[in-house]
């Protein structure tokens, strides 16, 4: 069975003052990470020359060899290895199209527990019939109202011819429906999409 990759994003505090230790722990937690099945890169960024903030994000190849690596002494002992200049994080973890449909709860404000190697679990994405749904609840309407606008405002349009009515959609549509359109439908489907999933039927 075929898993999708998950990449883990993780916002750290770092103190201003130990800049290069810093720098030099995040390598090496990379170079710790690099050396475990299923790792499928890493990188940071500063938030800004002046900032204490720093973004980290990694990538493995599926849940078991992520929780591989998240259990592990090696990790452990990386994130022991930080708490003087570490104050805190934010985690969120994300695979594929699911991302959009995580539940507030899957992000994670964790301090000690982050720390310690052994965050809280994180929710389940919705099944993908669900997510499907409410993707073209919002496709639908805004593809429908584009095409309406397009064929009755723009002079030339129809003549273009199939391709292009495609490929000029797609560029307008595409950033508006992931920006907008798509966090819009989820957040407000979210009672729905977070539903408890019913058990199957049981014995008489």
């Amino acid at each position: 069975m075929e898993h999708d990759p998950i990449t883990v994003s993780i916002e750290r505090r770092v103190n201003p003052a130990s800049i290069s230790e810093a720098t030099i722990w995040v390598q090496a937690g990379i170079n710790l990470a690099n050396r475990y099945p299923g790792f499928l890169g890493s990188g940071w960024v500063r938030a800004g020359a002046e900032s204490d903030v720093w973004y980290m994000l990694y990538r493995f190849a599926d849940e078991q060899t992520l929780t591989d690596w998240e259990k592990s002494k090696e990790r452990a002992w990386w994130l022991s290895s930080g708490r003087e200049f570490m104050e805190q994080s934010r985690v969120e973890r994300r695979s594929g199209i699911e991302g959009w449909f995580d539940a507030p709860d899957g992000i994670l404000r964790v301090e000690e527990a982050e720390l310690s190697g052994d965050p809280d679990p994180i929710p389940p994405a919705p099944p993908r019939w669900k997510q499907a749904v409410s993707i073209w609840l919002g496709f639908f309407p805004l593809n429908l109202v584009f095409t309406l606008l397009v064929t009755a405002l723009v002079p030339g349009w129809e003549p273009l011819g199939v391709f292009l009515h495609v490929l000029i959609s797609t560029l307008i549509l595409t950033p508006i429906m992931t920006y907008w359109l798509l966090p819009l439908v989820t957040r407000l489907l979210r009672p729905w999409l977070t539903a408890p999933r019913r058990s199957g039927r049981t014995a008489a």
